[in-house]
């Protein structure tokens, strides 16, 4: 299934030359930080660590860790490494949990992000020319801003749409034969319902590229399906660079590459912090290699994930592939002794013959006992029962919940909101 690449190069480097580039550029990524910032420079005296220490991958773990409260207290630029009259680009979080974080381009920085999008753009079997419509809005969250970089650098034929007005969206996809959809999963949903509603279809759509929002297999087969494309999940987040500059999955949808020539991924126990064998779940950290303004140095991103191969894949490419990420960390609910992530209950919900895309989990806190509802939109053969029967089956316990006609739920523009918290007294 050898596929055309981007830079077949580097995509196709062997196991070895990945590594020996890895050592170089980590030896000259803390020589460069810690020469040009002074928050690095402490961490790594510190931690009692040089430049030259670093001789083979297991090294990278006396380095320090970095996590988003490090960047929050940084705020807004800290751990800058060149000077504020080369930056020329900025990004953020929305920083709903305190200071955002920033991140800082350069030019250098810029291309590489253009690069590492450009990538998956190719992977995904895009063509020059081929028209894009970015649906992710064009400001301070990098998806809109990311999946143009990438577009221009594959010579892509884009069109700039950003969030919302959806019936607008589908449109302009008819008018100008977007062939390329991306977006975040969940809107990539709300084009298919708007499409279903008026009972049209976008039949020059084949491809679409969502991230930013876990994606269970389950709501994968609903958007290719029901758009009738091949959907690719994308990774990437503030901290990494923005969108795409991680990776995505190639069509052979047995992994998501990483791109090991710009990024280390580590795999780490939640609790120790040590290596994981491939193959068992934990936390991803990452380390960025090139990035020159804001670079991070195992950067604890609360992903959950696995590695799945660091063999050369049916594509052709050699890159780490690691599994797509379960949950979050901090996303664990524990309700009545069981513990279990929201996109588990998304898995279990779209087993189940009927039933829509669009739920909300409303954990509910009385007396300080937590309860959980699940509300969904289904078909009219769908009964209460039904839903909780099957949740129970594959969560171990019986939430609570009521069945909506389909569109009677609320929809966001960007990223969904699935998790609500509500608490009483009685």
């Amino acid at each position: 299934m050898t596929q055309r690449m981007y830079q077949p190069e580097l995509e196709s480097m062997s196991r070895d030359e990945i590594t020996d580039l890895q050592m170089r550029r980590l030896r000259d990524m803390v020589r460069y930080a810690r020469d040009n910032n002074d928050l690095f420079r402490r961490r790594f005296q510190k931690a009692g660590v040089e430049p030259e220490d670093i001789r083979i991958p297991a090294d990278i773990m006396r380095l320090p860790i970095m996590d988003k409260e490090n960047l929050r207290l940084a705020y807004p630029d800290g751990f800058r490494c060149v000077d504020m009259s080369t930056i020329r680009e900025m990004h953020m979080s929305s920083g709903s949990t305190g200071s955002p974080i920033v991140m800082l381009y350069n030019a250098s920085d810029l291309q590489q992000w253009a690069e590492c999008m450009a990538r998956c753009y190719v992977m995904a079997g895009c063509d020059a020319g081929d028209p894009v419509q970015i649906t992710p809005s064009f400001g301070l969250f990098n998806g809109g801003f990311g999946m143009y970089h990438g577009a221009r650098e594959a010579g892509l034929f884009v069109i700039p749409t950003g969030a919302g007005n959806t019936a607008r969206q589908i449109k302009l996809a008819k008018d100008f034969c977007t062939r390329i959809l991306t977006g975040v999963v969940s809107y990539g949903i709300r084009v298919l319902e708007e499409l279903q509603k008026g009972k049209e279809e976008l039949p020059k759509l084949t491809i679409g590229i969502f991230g930013a929002e876990t994606f269970s297999e389950s709501m994968k087969k609903t958007l290719e399906d029901g758009l009738g494309l091949e959907a690719f999940n994308i990774y990437g987040m503030t901290e990494t660079g923005g969108v795409g500059t991680l990776g995505q999955d190639c069509p052979d949808h047995s992994g998501i590459h990483i791109w090991e020539d710009h990024y280390i991924v580590e795999v780490l126990d939640r609790e120790t912090r040590e290596p994981l064998p491939d193959g068992e779940e934990g936390e991803i950290y990452i380390t960025a290699l090139t990035r020159q303004a804001l670079p991070v140095i195992r950067f604890r991103t609360g992903d959950l994930a696995h590695v799945v191969s660091r063999d050369r894949c049916a594509c052709g490419r050699t890159h780490i592939r690691v599994s797509p990420i379960t949950g979050r960390v901090d996303d664990m609910l524990i309700i009545k002794g069981i513990n279990f992530f929201p996109s588990q209950v998304e898995q279990a919900l779209m087993e189940i013959p009927g039933i829509y895309p669009n739920y909300q989990i409303i954990i509910e806190e009385i007396k300080g006992v937590k309860d959980v509802r699940i509300n969904v939109e289904a078909e009219p053969t769908i009964t209460g029962f039904t839903v909780e029967k099957h949740l129970k089956e594959r969560l171990g316990f019986s939430p609570k919940g009521d069945v909506f006609p389909p569109g009677s739920l609320p929809r966001q523009e960007g990223k969904a909101v699935r998790v609500f918290h509500k608490k009483g007294d009685s």
